[in-house]
């Protein structure tokens, strides 16, 4: 089972369970009320004390159950989460140390006086105009020397189409289930078991 799936339906579950907790707990309260006024009618309310008692109890236990499994759940997620971000954050990291070192490349080149592609030029200008008039300055000062130019190709192949990563969310909602998830049962379930021992 994926993680973004369990997810969901333990949600629902602990969301219904937790429900049937508050209302057994007012059926609880107001029949203990009925007990304080009609003291004589405690017999009568006895069974039915019993019936609720045990109802609650088995709809608290498989509540915690299910709200143990989902903290387990949510840690999975977050550990999924968090290694994609950083694989993700290192990536780009990464690609902007590369782009970096070209832009450091392309501005050496113009300040030998060397030609470079139109697209170095504006990746240059684009990260840093300071640094781009400090190569073509450097440039006019080789020019002086008289040495021969070299033609370079440009440094970035932007034409390559980089696949679409998914999201560090993604990434842990595919992610599988580890361990045993508890079994789905309905309130009605627990109920009926935790009663039919009466």
């Amino acid at each position: 089972m994926k993680i973004g799936e369990a997810r969901k339906i333990y949600s629902t579950q602990i969301r219904e369970f937790q429900e049937q907790k508050l209302s057994l707990a007012k059926q609880k309260k107001e029949l203990e009320r009925k007990m304080n006024i009609f003291p004589d009618k405690k017999e009568e309310y006895a069974n039915e004390a019993a019936t609720l008692e045990l109802s609650y109890n088995a709809i608290s236990d498989k509540y915690e159950e299910y709200r143990s499994f989902m903290e387990k759940l949510m840690q999975q997620h977050m550990l999924l989460f968090n290694a994609e971000a950083t694989k993700q954050q290192g990536d780009a990291m990464e690609e902007r140390t590369e782009d970096l070192i070209k832009i450091m490349e392309v501005a050496r080149r113009i300040g030998r006086g060397d030609r470079v592609p139109a697209y170095d030029e504006q990746k240059l200008m684009e990260y840093s105009m300071e640094l781009y008039m400090a190569a073509k300055n450097m440039a006019m000062l080789s020019e002086l020397q008289d040495k021969e130019k070299e033609n370079h190709k440009s440094l970035w192949n932007d034409d390559e189409e980089k696949p679409n990563e998914p999201s560090p969310e993604e990434v842990a909602n595919d992610g599988s289930v580890q361990g045993a998830a508890p079994e789905i049962v309905s309130v009605d379930e627990v109920i009926a078991e935790a009663v039919g021992n009466l």
